[in-house]
Parts: structure tokens; C-alpha cells; sequence
């Protein structure tokens, strides 16, 4: 696992947000529950409204996010599940409950920045009705830190010491070493609290059992009434959100299935839906129906969502239960110089002008971390793997030894260059699919396309799903938070997704370089903003120059529609496009 007159585009957030340390140090006035307004500014009534209709083309499976690998899911529990604070539109907290956002000016930050306070608002309750206590907090930095959880969210715990409630409305987050990023814990869409009650007998190997991973008991402004999993979820007002006034509507029905086309004409044409997701659909259509549209409103968030296709550095076809996992060796993968022919022969600009509208939904990257201000590489574009030159890509083969065959495919010492290309069913990824496919075949690669269902795609249960990874090349995009050091370390050796994990941790190319591991363990304790931002960059050309990773569209985090009549709808790069859904209303 995660976009004019009647069109608002390009809204960007600030790449000052980039490095927590920078922005949180120097912004003593973070939002509080007490000081933040409903996003519209206008004034409701506690289920006045009917039923919100929200469309996904991609259907939930789970409603756990710390079992959940897709958007799709991460954004479904959001309604229910929420972290102690969200990062809004410019990457700051902003509070779920918390009396005041800890920084170093009013204490609740260590000046050596080891250790964060968080206080609760008093009188927190669980939509069950039982006390929200600093006890849930522990529990949940226990449950995804129990390895055995297999939680895609282990990385964020790497450099937390412990966890303390210090009594049942205080808690004590420390951390190993000084922590720049000292938001990593409990802050933002992978960061949601756990009621222990309910998952307490499902931690470690039970977890993937727990009945609430399904029907989960949270803190946000609605509660689950029914589940279909892969397609629909009913929700209804959580009887004791922590305000009164909110939510505006009564119930909301979270639909899946379908395709970004018809998710655009749900929410522009016919009014179906008062919100469709990420209607990552081709320029001309979507200007089409938005344009002249007098239902729905397009809008776009910028964040640090890139579109990128991953190299496999296991053997993808490995008999038995060695099939993926990293003590294998792809047969032609493990040669640099057929990553990097393939990379010169991937044209990104074609498919940012012909699929997103050069700018309109996604531009052109060859970084795989964007839109972070100075962490953002700018070496990348003098880099020959950066450059579409089918020329330069036969050459680096022809030295290579890889020799072209009678049926114009390369092979050396009897293996071919046969490629599986496996993405999610979509229109626009199809279609660079096909752009692909055919300028790697000119340069003598064999490649067969090969599409996944997003239920499947985004899920650690599925063969063919994103985390097996039993393919050669995946295609798919991804982001990070404000302070990119757990997403980077998805690339580190210590993540590997494998058998022995459920295949539920973040490296699912399954790279490993001690360079990189060095540079991201620096990262971990690293406070200094400019040195930071240095490692940032070498991190990201590490994996763009060993090709493990090529970066195609620096993509709207956002590209979403939603009902003229609907109000409260903040774009947010940062976080869930679920977060302020609390405010919303007609």
C-alpha cells in the first residue's frame, strides 16, 4: 500500500514541511484540539446530514492499519481509528484528543529531543464508552513492536526506546538516541491507536485473527455497523466522539469496486458519490468531465507521492518455499549493467505528458523522494540511468555480454531477459504498462504485462500481491511522511518482506547494500537539519544510481472529487484524505 473555474489545481504543501526538526522546532502555535475550527469554518449540527456517499475504486479488505498494506484500507479505518495527532496541509500536527502538540518550546520535547510527552484531554472515551487511557498508547507501541505482529508499521518503532504511561492521561514516548523525527511515534496515517481491550489476546501471531481487525473499537467520529470485505463499509455515528457537535452526518457509506473512470463520473456527472478517491485517469478525460462539470469539484494535493516500478533482487521463482525470499539471486537482476539498461530504457516523459497531463495530475521524476524541499535530490538528472537513451541501453548490454536473439530478446549463458511486469488494474498504469513494454523490447528485453485486482495487489495474503513481490518488476506509488526516515528505511536490509515476517515489512525488492544501511542508521539520530537533508540525498541516489528503484511520476497525493454541496474538504499531502472528515458536511 497510497489526488481553474470549476477546478482547483496544484494546491502544493509546504516543502518546508519536509524536515519535522526544522518546522516543529521554530512553530510553538501547532494546533490544539482547543484552538482547531471545523476546516469550513461554518457552523452544524451533530447528524443533521443523511448518508455521506464516499467512493473508493479500490475496495477495503481490513480496517486494522497496522495490518493493512493499501490506501484503500489506511483511509477506511481512518474513520474509526485515529492517531494521537494528523499532519495537516502544511505537514504540522494537528490534534486528535491531545491537550496541547508537545514541541521543545513548551516542554513537552526534550531539548536533546530523546523523549516526548503527550498529554490527553481529559475524559477521552473509546466509542464503546470505556475510558481512552495512556494504557491503549502503550499497548499499541507494543503491539507493532512485537516483530511477530508482523505489522507494516514495524520500522516506525525501530528508534523507540519504550513507551510509558506515566498515569492514564500522560504518556512518556523515549527514544533511543536523540530523535529528529520525534513525531514518529503517534503521529500521522500509519500511526493509529489501538484499544488494548479489544486486541490484547491478538498481538504477535494472533494478530491477523483478531476479529477487530474487521470491526475495530476507535476514537474518531464514526463507528463500523457493517462490513463486506473487498466491498463496502457502513459506518454510523460514534455515540461518544470526544465533540458533541460532530460528525454533520449520520452514517457513511465507504464503497469499492470499479475503476477511477467511473469513480470520476460518479462524483462530476451523475452525483452518485459526494466524494470519489484518486481518479488517477488520462488528462483529456478528466479535464473533460471536471471542466464542464456542475456536480463535483477536482482538486490536487502535492505531497511526496511517486509513481515508481521496483526491481526484484530475489529469484521470483525459486522452487518451494525459497521462491522470493532473500537468500536467492535474480538470474539477470543481480547484473547492474541490465538495471541500468532497463532504466535508460524507461521514457518518463512521455508518460507524464500523454497520462498526466505534464503537471496537471503528476511530472516527470527520476527521485524517488519528492517534493521535500532541500532533502530532494538534485543530482538525479545528470545521472545516464535517469536518461531515456535506447541507444546508450543497447550499448550497456552489448558490452554486458547479452547478446540479442533470433526473436530480438538478449540472452547470455542460457538465460533470457523474460520479464513478469505486474501492476494494479488501471486505466493509466495500463497504459504505461504499454509504454514500457515497448521500449524495453527494443533495447532485448521479453516482457509480459501482467495486471492485479488493487484487493489483491495491496494486500500480504496474495501471491500475486505487491508484497510477494513474485514478479521481476512492480509497479505502484507510494509516499512519505513529512520526515522521511521510516519510508527510506524501506529500503534497508533489516525490512525485508519474507516468509519468515508473513511478507508484512517494507523491502519488498529485497535490497541489500551496508552503504545504505549506514547512511538511514545515521538518519536515525542525525538532528542537524542541513546534515540530514545531505543524508536525504545520498540515500536517494544510492538507490537510483544501483537501480533498485526507477522513479517515474511525481504524483498528487491527492487527485480526488467530491460534491459541489460538500464542504469541509481540505487537501492534505500528508496524511489520510480521510482526516478532517470529522468537519465535513453541506
Amino acid at each position: 500500500m497510497t489526488q481553474g473555474s470549476a477546478v482547483r489545481r496544484g494546491l502544493l504543501a509546504s516543502a518546508a514541511a519536509a524536515l519535522i526538526v526544522a518546522s516543529a522546532c521554530s512553530s510553538p502555535g501547532a494546533t490544539t484540539a482547543s484552538s482547531a475550527p471545523s476546516a469550513s469554518g461554518a457552523a452544524f449540527k451533530r447528524g443533521d446530514g443523511g448518508d455521506l456517499k464516499i467512493l473508493y475504486w479500490q475496495a477495503p479488505t481490513i480496517l486494522n492499519p497496522h495490518q493493512a498494506t493499501g490506501t484503500k484500507d489506511n483511509d477506511a479505518s481512518r474513520l474509526v481509528v485515529e492517531p494521537l495527532a494528523a499532519f495537516g496541509p502544511d505537514g504540522k500536527p494537528v490534534s486528535n484528543g491531545i491537550a496541547e502538540i508537545p514541541t521543545v518550546q513548551n516542554g513537552g520535547v526534550t531539548a536533546d529531543f530523546t523523549s516526548v510527552t503527550w498529554k490527553l484531554t481529559p475524559g477521552l472515551k473509546w466509542s464503546d464508552g470505556t475510558p481512552f487511557t495512556a494504557d491503549d498508547i502503550v499497548f499499541t507501541w507494543q503491539y507493532i513492536s512485537d516483530p511477530t505482529t508482523a505489522s507494516p508499521d514495524l520500522a516506525t518503532m525501530e528508534t523507540v526506546k519504550s513507551v510509558e504511561a506515566v498515569n492514564a492521561t500522560t504518556i512518556k514516548v523515549s527514544y533511543k538516541a536523540p530523535q529528529p523525527n520525534y513525531y514518529q511515534f503517534g503521529v500521522g496515517p500509519n500511526q493509529g491507536i489501538l484499544q488494548k481491550a479489544q486486541f490484547k489476546d491478538f498481538i504477535g501471531a494472533k494478530a491477523k485473527d483478531a476479529p477487530g481487525n474487521l470491526k475495530p473499537i476507535g476514537t474518531g467520529p464514526y463507528v463500523v455497523s457493517d462490513f463486506k470485505t473487498g466491498d463496502v463499509v457502513q459506518y454510523a455515528m460514534n455515540p461518544n466522539f470526544r465533540d458533541p457537535n460532530k460528525p454533520y452526518f449520520k452514517t457513511v457509506t465507504f464503497k469499492g469496486g470499479g475503476d477511477a473512470t467511473s469513480s470520476a463520473r460518479a462524483v462530476f456527472q451523475t452525483g452518485d458519490a459526494d466524494y470519489s478517491w484518486n481518479l488517477q485517469v488520462e488528462p483529456a478525460i478528466i479535464h473533460s468531465l471536471a471542466d464542464n462539470s456542475t456536480k463535483g469539484t477536482l482538486f490536487t494535493a502535492y505531497g511526496s507521492l511517486v509513481e515508481r516500478i521496483l526491481v526484484q533482487f530475489a529469484d521470483p521463482n525459486a522452487a518451494g518455499d525459497a521462491r522470493g525470499e532473500p537468500t536467492t539471486k535474480h538470474p539477470f537482476f543481480s547484473d547492474i549493467k541490465v538495471r541500468r539498461a532497463l532504466a535508460m530504457a524507461t521514457d518518463r516523459a512521455t508518460v507524464a505528458k500523454e497520462l498526466y497531463g505534464d503537471g496537471l495530475t503528476g511530472k516527470a521524476t527520476c527521485n524517488i523522494l519528492a517534493g521535500v524541499g532541500d532533502a530532494e535530490s538534485k543530482n538525479t538528472a545528470a545521472l545516464d540511468v535517469c536518461k531515456y537513451d535506447p541507444a546508450a541501453a543497447n550499448k550497456e548490454l552489448d558490452d554486458a555480454g547479452w547478446v540479442k536473439g533470433s526473436d530480438g530478446v538478449r540472452a547470455k549463458g542460457g538465460v533470457k531477459l523474460k520479464v513478469i511486469y505486474q501492476t494494479t488494474v488501471n486505466s493509466v498504469r495500463q497504459k504505461t504498462q504499454e509504454i514500457m513494454k515497448k521500449n524495453w523490447e527494443a533495447v532485448g528485453f521479453s516482457v509480459e504485462l501482467k495486471s492485479v485486482n488493487s484487493g489483491v495487489f495491496f494486500t500480504n495474503t496474495d501471491p500475486n500481491g505487491a508484497n510477494h513481490f513474485w514478479a521481476d518488476l512492480e509497479e505502484y506509488a507510494n509516499n512519505s511522511d513529512p520526515d522521511a526516515t521510516s519510508y527510506m528505511l524501506g529500503w534497508t536490509s533489516q525490512h525485508i518482506a519474507q516468509k519468515s515476517n508473513n511478507w508484512n515489512d517494507t523491502n519488498y525488492s529485497r535490497y541489500a547494500n551496508p552503504a545504505y544501511d549506514t547512511i538511514l542508521a545515521q538518519l536515525q539520530k542525525e538532528t542537524d537539519a542541513k546534515k540530514r537533508a545531505d543524508l536525504f540525498v545520498q540515500a536517494n541516489d544510492i538507490l537510483i544510481k544501483d537501480v533498485v528503484v526507477i522513479p517515474l511520476i511525481w504524483r498528487t497525493f491527492a487527485t480526488s472529487g467530491y460534491s459541489k454541496t460538500l464542504k469541509g474538504v481540505v487537501p492534505n499531502g500528508w496524511d489520510s484524505e480521510m482526516w478532517s472528515i470529522a468537519d465535513w458536511n453541506k
